[in-house]
């Protein structure tokens, strides 16, 4: 399967814009799994800085997980405010403690203005965006979280996995 849409400036990205290596997970930040994922993705951003493009879409599997919504438009809201990756890694690092008040205590930490996040999380746009990158996965294949694609492919693996075949084959 390959990734529809392709990676676009409405997407959150880290690293080199112009890697020739571009990585985009699907996540969901109540799954146990991307969870474990999340150092793995760290450690491959700090190896491969300049040589790698990560981009993070959401795919909140809500039946599951009811705070997996919330937390990502919480991230949108934060994106408003140029802090999304720092919200991305906070939620991660604070997975276990998931519910809606955690959030903006999250959100505070961070520094982010919390009547302007307040007003933000209301934001029907936010929704809409999450529903898209959801809807995007959908299209692309995805079936669980984490999932991969690497340079628009879907990759069959694990964050592990995917760090061995970065480490393999970029330097």
């Amino acid at each position: 399967m390959s990734l529809k849409p392709s990676v676009s400036k409405t997407d959150h990205v880290q690293g080199n814009d112009n890697a020739d290596l571009t990585i985009v997970e699907y996540g969901d930040y109540q799954c146990p799994y991307c969870g474990t994922a999340y150092p793995v993705l760290k450690e491959l951003m700090k190896e491969f800085k300049g040589q790698v493009k990560f981009v993070f879409r959401n795919f909140p599997l809500s039946e599951m997980h009811p705070y997996a919504r919330p937390a990502a438009i919480a991230a949108e809201a934060a994106d408003l405010q140029g802090k999304f990756w720092e919200m991305h890694d906070v939620i991660y690092e604070n997975q276990q403690s998931l519910n809606e008040n955690f959030l903006f205590q999250l959100a505070e930490k961070i520094g982010i203005n919390l009547s302007q996040f307040k007003e933000d999380i209301q934001k029907t746009e936010l929704e809409k965006k999450v529903d898209s990158d959801f809807e995007s996965g959908i299209i692309s294949g995805v079936n669980g979280t984490p999932s991969f694609f690497i340079n628009g492919n879907k990759f069959n693996g694990g964050a592990e996995d995917l760090l061995e075949l970065v480490r393999e084959n970029v330097n």
